[in-house]
């Protein structure tokens, strides 16, 4: 019996006949269980419409396309064999922008992509605006009603520009987190950030894409990564089909960062997962001119001591008009080793004066010079805002350190270091460690990979056997709330340095002297 690799099947059905009165559905499983050995599937009432004219149009030559859930098979499509191919779409639902991509899912390749701003921003820019927002029925109404229609509007536009037909389209996955999963689909988030943090489901099984409101085929199913806790999302979960730590023997870790810092650690033995609030300073959302990565946006940053000023990269080599979260951590990265910060992340101005300003009675290091910026305006940087990045770097260490701790493992003995997101794109480990956000491990340890939200969306939609395995995953994991967890606020204030109170754990940092405050016992 052929393994199923392909939620699309060619099928020849058996031609009806006077002895043999079985009806066209039943012969249309029959064929299907003999070529997969599935022995059951759902059919609607649209595809039941067209069975019988498709089967004797096509000479019951005809292909059918296919999605799963717990519960079992559902038909999604029905066509000849020579019609035009079954199409997919992968999802990564962020909370700020959202991705899709449009997949051949014959051929197996990806067709297109396009990359959005989240339009649930103007009711909140995070999470906790919306879930509140959503108490209402028409708040969660309002709230699923943007993300649709956006959606649908973007998959037209997709499908228009790239000669694409909006009836092809029959599966569907999302990927997101366990918030944005809720509001996606109108469901009350509240609990979710209330103690004891339990969202109203984990585990969802197909929608009708009809139901939801998403424009496709009428038929067209949709499946939702499912979530581990009420920080811990479906992103995570197809992120992890993306880096495979589940197959290793050695024990990795993978790190996400969006809105919050995800992390799972282990390997093909265990696992163990945990979430916090250390995506936003991040991402660069916590200055005025900090930006998700995009054109004219500064990733990398370092100082030339010669020439007293900064050097740095953007991305499409335009007019810098932002930072983002990979810059700002360079940036933070170059002002400790050159003295420009202190232990504490507090700026030194005396050091280099011209570097400085003050705007609003607020100590500000000038980035770039008005001469030189996109936005024709000083791109400044502030000390609050140094202060927020301090904060999340300090989460994102300590997520890390009780997750290991709490299995009682040492940093050292994590082999592998995936990161996640347009953050794990950009980033310079070296950068990252310096500040104390990553801990000092060999650099060839740390891979990025990239938007592996989208990329477990898709490895699912190419490949039906990643079900059976999202299901284990679903399983194995072990969730820590980090939310009731003391050690973790402890461990917390301790990490609120540059690198850390405790300097053992940063042994290939060079600490000068000098930036350790007089009287200072901390450090």
């Amino acid at each position: 019996m052929a393994e199923l690799t392909s939620w699309s099947i060619e099928l020849e059905v058996l031609r009806p006949s006077l002895k043999d009165n079985s009806g066209d559905f039943d012969r249309l499983i029959k064929a299907l269980k003999k070529q997969t050995n599935i022995a059951r599937v759902e059919g609607d009432i649209f595809l039941l419409k067209e069975l019988p004219t498709i089967l004797r149009k096509n000479d019951f030559s005809i292909k059918a396309s296919i999605f799963r859930d717990r519960c079992g098979y559902f038909l999604t499509g029905l066509r000849g064999q020579r019609q035009s191919n079954f199409l997919g779409v992968a999802v990564d639902l962020g909370t700020t922008r959202y991705v899709i991509s449009i997949l051949d899912l014959e051929q197996k390749k990806i067709l297109c992509e396009g990359n959005y701003p989240n339009p649930q921003v103007k009711i909140g820019p995070d999470i906790l605006m919306r879930i509140h927002y959503a108490e209402t029925p028409s708040g969660r109404e309002e709230l699923k009603k943007l993300i649709i229609d956006d959606l649908n509007k973007n998959l037209k536009e997709l499908c228009s520009l790239y000669n694409l037909n909006l009836d092809d389209i029959v599966n569907i996955a999302i990927a997101g987190n366990t918030a944005m999963t809720h509001l996606f689909l109108g469901i009350v988030p509240n609990w979710i950030i209330r103690e004891p943090y339990i969202p109203p489901i984990n585990t969802l099984d197909l929608f009708s894409a009809r139901d939801l409101g998403i424009e496709v085929s009428k038929s067209a199913k949709v499946f939702f990564f499912p979530n581990i806790g009420s920080y811990l999302g479906g992103d995570l979960i197809s992120g992890l089909l993306e880096c495979e730590i589940h197959k290793k023997e050695e024990i990795s870790i993978f790190v996400d960062v969006g809105t919050n810092a995800e992390v799972i650690l282990g390997n093909k033995h265990w696992l163990v997962a945990c979430a916090g609030a250390a995506g936003p300073a991040l991402e660069g959302g916590v200055s005025k001119i900090g930006k998700q990565a995009g054109p004219g946006v500064i990733d990398r940053v370092k100082y030339d001591p010669e020439k007293n000023r900064f050097l740095y990269t953007t991305i499409e080599n335009l007019p810098p008009v932002g930072i983002c979260g990979s810059g700002m951590i360079d940036l933070a990265a170059e002002l400790f080793r050159h003295g420009f910060l202190d232990i504490r992340g507090k700026f030194v101005p005396d050091r280099a004066p011209d570097l400085f300003t003050t705007k609003d009675d607020t100590i500000c290091l000038i980035l770039v010079k008005r001469d030189h910026s996109g936005t024709k305006q000083d791109l400044l940087i502030s000390q609050p805002e140094i202060d927020s990045l301090i904060r999340s770097k300090a989460a994102m260490y300590t997520i890390i350190e009780t997750i290991a701790e709490t299995v009682g493992i040492t940093l050292n003995d994590i082999s592998n270091f995936f990161i996640g997101g347009t953050f794990g794109s950009f980033i310079n480990p070296e950068s990252a460690i310096t500040i104390g956000m990553l801990p000092d491990l060999p650099k060839q340890r740390f891979i990025p990979l990239g938007n592996t939200s989208l990329k477990g969306a898709i490895k699912l939609l190419f490949e039906p056997k990643c079900f059976e395995e999202i299901c284990e995953l679903e399983k194995k994991i072990t969730y820590l709330e980090l939310n009731v967890n003391q050690e973790f606020m402890n461990r917390f204030n301790g990490a609120k340095f540059l690198p850390h109170t405790d300097l053992t754990k940063f042994p290939s940092v060079k600490v000068n002297e000098t930036l350790i405050p007089k009287g200072d016992q901390n450090a």
